[in-house]
């Protein structure tokens, strides 16, 4: 399953537009706040396909049934950039566990790169529903390496990723290497520049959020 929020206009459409737009990339925290909101709307849409049952809550007045959901959540993310977006699932699944992966690129003189992990800290994901978000969803090499070795910690029995941008190589190798999960993007775009990075994009969400580091 696919998911594209810009085939369903809302105010999450605002919310997009912002990140990508040069001039108001320049403020950082408003950068971050849209990012955090788009996590949010995503993980709202990603809770309707959650399982649910009856419980009756009691109130000043008397009983309330109620909706409650029955699946025990991961919300995992790639840092640094992933770190808003997570931040805005974590206020719609209040009481999910959490995941972090430290992956990033390491860029050859020739022009190449591989992603290459640092750490990783996970609970047991057996039976759990594993949300994982990365902003920038280019080449889909950052967000295979994360989930191969997320999934050594168990079996979750459902995968959602969640990025903000999308391009469309990066969306068919995810498909491609995870068939069985559910893709929930902000936008898609077609292109990748030579470098691997999307077209129009809005640049390097590390950086636009925290500010430009030195290491390539």
């Amino acid at each position: 399953m696919q998911f594209n929020l810009s085939d369903h206009p809302s105010i999450a459409s605002q919310y997009i537009a912002q990140i990508r737009d040069a001039a108001i990339q320049k403020d950082s925290l408003r950068f971050r706040k849209n990012m955090e909101r788009i996590g949010s709307v995503l993980a709202y849409e990603i809770s309707k396909t959650l399982h649910y049952t009856q419980k009756d809550v009691e109130t000043p007045l008397g009983i309330a049934n109620c909706q409650v959901p029955t699946d025990e959540i991961v919300l995992g993310t790639i840092l640094r950039a992933g770190v808003p977006m997570h931040q805005g699932m974590l206020q719609i699944f209040d009481q999910a566990s959490n995941a972090f992966v430290s992956a990033y690129r390491k860029q050859h003189k020739d022009g190449s790169f591989d992603v290459r992990l640092e750490y990783i800290s996970c609970p047991d994901l057996t039976g759990k529903v594993l949300i994982i978000a990365d902003p920038m969803l280019a080449t889909g090499a950052s967000m295979s390496l994360a989930l191969d070795n997320l999934l050594q910690y168990g079996k979750p029995s459902k995968i959602h990723i969640v990025t903000a941008i999308a391009a469309t190589p990066g969306l068919n190798h995810m498909i491609r290497m995870y068939p069985e999960a559910s893709i929930w993007m902000g936008a898609l775009d077609e292109e990748l520049t030579a470098k691997s990075y999307i077209v129009p994009g809005l640049g390097d969400a590390g950086d636009l959020a925290y500010g430009e580091k030195v290491q390539e």
